[in-house]
């Protein structure tokens, strides 16, 4: 059985997250007070469906902020699901969206697409607040 989804809301400090079958969507600010806390259980969900799930599944990350640490928590992560695509039956697809005129979150897509080993696509959006689940093909 799959891992039941999970959706967190956003807070001024949490990103929105959405966790289901075929998706991973992760949108906003991101610098808990504890990213260990925060992303550790997301780390455990994702550990889970890479052990039960087969099929596509599409990441999408928009980011207003992220801090260091949080940084560190979206690699692993990243790296982990890097797994289902050497798994028969799978396919996955990364989509990096960042807001027009953000420098600093393109160079960070960039750097993030080059350490793992998967599909993966930098977006350029005019507002990242318009970011919304989305299957992109």
């Amino acid at each position: 059985m799959y891992p039941q989804s999970i959706r967190i809301e956003a807070t001024n400090k949490t990103p929105e997250i959405v966790l289901e079958q075929g998706i991973i969507f992760i949108k906003g600010r991101s610098i808990p007070e504890d990213p260990n806390n925060f992303y550790k259980p997301i780390y455990e969900w994702v550990s889970k469906y890479i052990s039960e799930w087969a099929g596509k599944t599409d990441i999408i990350f928009a980011f207003e902020f992220i801090n260091t640490r949080s940084i560190k928590w979206i690699y692993t992560i990243l790296k982990e699901m890097t797994e289902l695509i050497y798994l028969p039956g799978n396919k996955l697809q990364v989509s990096w969206f960042y807001e027009e005129g953000d420098e600093d979150m393109y160079d960070l897509g960039s750097i993030i697409s080059a350490l793992v080993r998967c599909p993966f696509r930098i977006i350029r959006i005019e507002d990242i607040d318009k970011c919304e689940i989305t299957v992109l093909n």
